[in-house]
């Protein structure tokens, strides 16, 4: 089931913090519970995906996003994720995650998050692609950087993003059946 309860916690928080600027570091502590592992007493992966929205979507808020879809009629959707995983998290452990947008491209964003353990150790990042769409479909991201007030000239994605970015431009839409 979703998270519906930390999310509207998350929220919650949220709301009393400062704004961010788009590309600022939203920082979030969470716990790993019984209910969030698989069969191995960890953090199911599946799970760590769920999570992550509770990071992007406070983020969103602080840097205006969540005002400007409201505002425009816009929504947002994942078109994509690399994960790694490196280490383990287990029941009852404590995590903190943080979010934020590396930069963009004409049509996506993209959001990096990493969960960290107490002991300094980086558990899992991974990098989303997202895109916000209205009726006509994608939505420019001149235009959400505009609504955003934000400067429309995106950062320099690291290398490897760039590199996942064209692996998957090379990558068969639809997948094979056979």
């Amino acid at each position: 089931m979703y998270p519906f309860i930390r999310m509207a916690k998350e929220i919650w928080l949220t709301r009393k913090l400062p704004p961010l600027e788009p590309n600022g570091v939203h920082v979030s502590h969470h716990m790993c519970w019984p209910w969030d592992l698989d069969m191995w007493n960890e953090l199911n992966n599946g799970r760590t995906l769920t999570l992550l929205d509770l990071g992007r979507f406070p983020l969103a808020m602080r840097a205006g996003l969540m005002a400007a879809l409201k505002r425009e009629r816009w929504r947002m959707t994942m078109a994509g994720v690399v994960v790694r995983y490196r280490r383990r998290i287990q029941t009852f452990e404590k995590i903190e995650m943080r979010s934020r947008l590396i930069g963009w491209d004409h049509r996506f964003l993209y959001i990096e998050q990493s969960l960290w353990k107490t002991d300094g150790e980086c558990a899992n990042q991974a990098v989303y692609r997202a895109a916000v769409t209205d009726r006509k479909g994608i939505v420019t991201t001149d235009r959400v950087m505009a609504a955003l007030g934000a400067d429309p000239v995106s950062p320099e994605l690291p290398i490897w993003v760039q590199h996942w970015l064209r692996a998957e431009d090379e990558r068969p839409w639809p997948p094979a059946r056979d």
